[in-house]
């Protein structure tokens, strides 16, 4: 199955053809940075900033309560958040965009609970029949004979039994729904929740499908974060807009293989606006990141150069928090920061990417007195031992070429999707994963079910191992950053680096996934199945 631009080479094609091509900046760190552009689209800096204030996305309150699957004769809260298209105002001065999203949000409504308090959450898909964003039919899984429109909702970062993890082949239809059980038996964590249908993912997440999830637990209670209002969700995305306001999705011109490589747009949405201000006091706020792009890593400073801190990463607390003037964040990841206004009062501070801004903190001149200070010791994370595990694999992050220079397709490990599964940890065991990295972009691999911690990143030489299958180390091994020391669920796996993660496959037995979170990677091959086996 290759992926052709007509008869061009991809770099043949970007020279010769007529179509507006346009390079992207700031904070992208991948390779393929140019998008094809079918038609005019809108510059957002033609508008004016900061006229919009920052939505902040609603609690849902759960519809009741039913039987817990583990314990029937208990009943656990039970919640109904139903998919469905409609139009939002993503900027003042821009026409209504059509979106699906949850509950008529995007971000969807926030779900809130409690560490081992379990819930149901019912899925409902009441989307329309056709799909407003070009589908793929050469794609695996997306195929002409596979409804247009089909979803299934996976909670990332999740200790999910496997029929409630959203395993990309069980997806549902318009008019039909599945009801989903979390158990919630981890740490207060950050969460998201978005669509994981096979082939079409970054079609759905595109339009709008993704929502957050926190969890929470009296050991972060009793550390005094900022809470209630001075806590605030940012998820922040990048999409391409037309002249008409509405989502444009970038393909190829060849209209029977529409995918490409990248999606890159240069409208940074955060909670579904763009470019808003958010009025703050003089005091610490508590800022819960979540990079909800289909593939753009953002590089995330202040205009005025402040410092902040990071207490938590994708699962959980930090040790300790980190102090940082930027932050780099890869599709997927979370990042819970701390920002203090005090003795700002009266500025104005903008959040860049680089070259692209994102949004504006406008302080107040005063507010509620905030006399807590930031603890200087938060959440332990032991570290796992190398000695404990019981096997280490070696899993190859490649590309598929044609005989010129034009990528086809993504794969892990050489494999395809629907190939054998060849990752089959037993219940409760620990591993070591090899990542290494061929290609010329970072990839963000995520691993349903479990949490890992980041062992280290270690340059190597390709070509040894592609004529003789031997790893063969060109620099030392470098520790992960102090604000990646914690459990992760997403780790950005380098160009020519070994990432190495180390895990324990706890929780539950069945089969899951493990894929590259740039959503047209893991549309186009760069994802597998993996089973967690019983314990023998």
């Amino acid at each position: 199955m290759k992926r052709r631009y007509g008869s061009f080479t991809r770099r043949e094609f970007l020279r010769n053809s007529g179509m507006l091509v346009a390079g992207l900046a700031g904070g992208q760190t991948n390779v393929h940075e140019t998008r094809i552009i079918a038609r005019p689209l809108l510059n957002p800096n033609s508008l004016e900033k900061f006229v919009d204030s920052l939505p902040i996305p609603g609690i849902i309150r759960s519809q009741g309560t039913r039987p817990s699957p583990e314990n029937p004769a208990s009943v656990i809260p039970h919640y109904r958040l139903a998919m469905r298209q409609f139009m939002s105002k993503v900027h003042r001065d821009v026409k209504p965009t059509r979106l699906w999203g949850f509950e008529e949000g995007s971000p969807g409504p926030t779900i809130e609970t409690r560490s081992s308090e379990a819930l149901l959450v019912e899925w409902a898909n009441e989307l329309p029949k056709a799909h407003f964003l070009p589908i793929d039919h050469t794609v695996h899984g997306a195929e002409a004979d596979k409804p247009a429109v089909r979803v299934v909702t996976h909670l990332h970062g999740a200790k999910a039994p496997a029929n409630s993890d959203g395993y990309p082949e069980d997806w549902w239809l318009p008019g039909t729904s599945k009801t989903y059980y979390y158990p919630n038996r981890q740490d207060a964590t950050h969460l998201w929740y978005h669509d994981h249908a096979l082939g079409i993912t970054r079609l759905n997440v595109y339009a709008g499908l993704y929502g957050n999830f926190f969890v929470r637990d009296s050991f972060e209670d009793g550390l005094n974060l900022p809470k209630g209002k001075y806590e605030i969700p940012l998820t922040i995305c990048d999409r391409s807009l037309d002249l008409e306001g509405q989502l444009y999705y970038p393909i190829s011109p060849d209209p029977e293989s529409p995918w490409v490589p990248d999606c890159f747009g240069d409208a940074i949405l955060v909670n579904g606006k763009l470019f808003p201000y958010l009025d703050v006091e003089p005091r610490k706020y508590r800022f819960r990141i979540l990079n909800a792009a289909n593939g753009r890593f953002f590089h995330l400073a202040l205009s005025n150069g402040q410092e902040f801190h990071q207490i938590g990463t994708d699962l959980g607390l930090l040790p300790a928090p980190v102090r940082l003037k930027s932050l780099l964040i890869a599709p997927g990841e979370r990042a819970d920061l701390v920002l203090d206004f005090s003795g700002h009062a009266g500025e104005k501070m903008v959040v860049t990417n680089d070259s692209l801004t994102v949004m504006q903190f406008r302080v107040l001149k005063s507010g509620t007195p905030d006399t807590g200070a930031l603890p200087t010791a938060l959440r332990p994370v032991p570290k796992i031992a190398e000695s404990d595990a019981v096997k280490t694999r070696v899993l190859t992050l490649g590309e598929k070429d044609d005989k010129a220079t034009n990528p086809v397709m993504m794969l892990l490990n050489n494999a395809h999707w629907d190939m054998p599964v060849t990752e089959n940890p037993a219940l409760n065991s620990i591993e070591i994963w090899n990542l290494l990295n061929f290609t010329d972009d970072s990839h963000p691999i995520h691993l349903h079910l479990v949490r890992f911690q980041i062992l280290d990143r270690r340059p190597f030489e390709p070509e040894y191992y592609y004529k003789g299958g031997r790893v063969e180390y060109i620099g030392a091994a470098v520790p992960p950053a102090l604000n990646e020391a914690g459990w992760k669920d997403t780790v950005q796996a380098h160009p020519g680096m070994v990432t190495r993660i180390i895990t324990k496959f706890e929780g539950y037995t069945g089969r899951y996934v493990w894929h590259c979170h740039i959503l047209e990677h893991e549309d186009n091959e760069m994802m597998r199945p993996y089973d967690v086996l019983p314990l023998r």
